[in-house]
């Protein structure tokens, strides 16, 4: 019998990378996951630059374009919004689009620091809508496997995590000082872009972080000015008038998790500015009976050892398969690798599950304010050098909660 189809409006705000991405994963949900009976409709896409609303309408697909996003949360066809403009909008845009009673998917950091997430976190939970954040990264198969090897106990009880998320897109000096590098448009640095991310994932795999001292440092204390609107923070400048970078371009942390981790400990490192390091995402979890390894450079992989004195010592490479988490949906057998678009197909799904009445497993914007007390305590903590309690939210997915 063929499954009851389930129509969704679709809204996206900003047509750029990410949108591109959001949409893409709208359009392939029913051929990936066709007994869900849920049909997303890409019904209107908003967009300051004239040229990406023509891109969305004629090549994504969107039947409506506008060049205010107030449109798109006002459509009456709207169910669903994407919120996918640069950072500094983001808790501007979900708290309007709470308010308008539009369930969102929002990348993060939903907001510039603690104050800006715990307001879109009122504004949904007093909407009643759902949310999903883009920590797209947890929903690789081998991360999933990850997470119920620890769960079910196979590596014993967890002694000590290393997380780092090392990237090179701000190691050039003469990079562009773009509204990344400003604290008014962008708030923290690399701990909120990047920092963020590792601290999710030891959180979704391990459990919640409860206290935490850290340190950060800015590299590169001023870049060539770059108009608003003209290039990205990947643009060369040679030459140009000089000004100061507001943000941390480095952070380092200790971490303790809570009770129901085990009593572990961790450490947790990001850059901005690592030569030679492009999405040098990686995580390990030591256990009292074995321990993983996974790097998203080689996101299809997860090294294993299980057991203290077997004969055979050193990590197994355990290859991406049906057998581990949505792997299947994707790829008929083991070896052939699936890429992050489509980590983020598996988002929407879990997205679009919990909109349509069905389990909650998607992350929302409990982890994402999770997150962002860790990244607040860790700022304080580097202003002071002295170690910060991270408060225990409700509402998580983190492990063990």
């Amino acid at each position: 019998m063929s499954p009851e189809i389930r129509s969704v409006g679709v809204g996206l705000i900003s047509v750029g990378w990410m949108g591109k991405l959001h949409a893409k994963a709208y359009t392939q949900l029913p051929l990936v996951y066709p007994e869900l009976g849920i049909r997303p409709r890409l019904v209107i896409a908003a967009d300051t630059e004239p040229s990406r609303i023509d891109y969305a309408k004629d090549v994504l697909g969107f039947a409506e374009g506008t060049t205010d996003y107030r449109e798109v949360l006002a459509h009456p066809d709207v169910d669903v919004v994407s919120i996918c403009a640069p950072n500094f909008l983001h808790a501007e845009i979900g708290i309007a689009a709470a308010k308008a009673g539009k369930h969102f998917w929002i990348e993060k950091p939903v907001g510039r620091g603690i104050e800006e997430t715990e307001a879109v976190r009122s504004a949904a939970i007093e909407a009643g809508v759902h949310s999903s954040i883009g920590f797209n990264y947890r929903h690789a198969p081998a991360v999933e496997h990850a997470r119920e090897l620890v769960a079910k106990g196979k590596l014993g009880r967890i002694t000590n995590v290393r997380a780092e998320f090392l990237a090179g897109y701000s190691a050039e000096p003469n990079g562009a000082l773009s509204w990344r590098f400003d604290r008014k448009l962008a708030g923290s640095g690399v701990l909120g872009d990047l920092f963020s991310h590792a601290a999710d994932l030891c959180q979704y795999v391990v459990g919640p972080i409860s206290d935490i001292t850290a340190l950060t440092s800015t590299v590169h204390t001023e870049r060539p000015k770059l108009a608003m609107g003209q290039g990205t923070h990947f643009a060369v400048i040679e030459g140009g008038e000089m000004g100061p970078v507001e943000n941390e371009d480095y952070a380092a942390a200790l971490v303790r998790f809570g009770a129901g981790a085990g009593g572990a400990v961790g450490t947790i490192e990001s850059s901005r500015v690592a030569v030679g390091r492009d999405c040098g995402y990686r995580l390990e979890v030591y256990g009292t009976e074995g321990s993983l390894k996974w790097d998203f450079e080689r996101m299809n992989e997860l090294q294993v050892v299980l057991g203290r004195n077997n004969d055979e010592q050193g990590y197994t490479t355990v290859t991406g398969s049906p057998r581990h988490g949505d792997y299947a949906r994707f790829q008929p057998g083991p070896g052939c690798a699936m890429g992050f678009d489509d980590l983020k197909v598996i988002e929407a799904k879990k997205f679009l599950v919990a909109v349509t009445g069905g389990e909650q497993l998607n992350s929302n914007i409990h982890d994402a304010a999770s997150a962002a007390a860790i990244v607040s305590a860790a700022e304080a903590s580097a202003a002071d050098g002295q170690w910060k309690a991270v408060p225990l939210l409700d509402g998580t997915t983190a492990a063990g909660v």
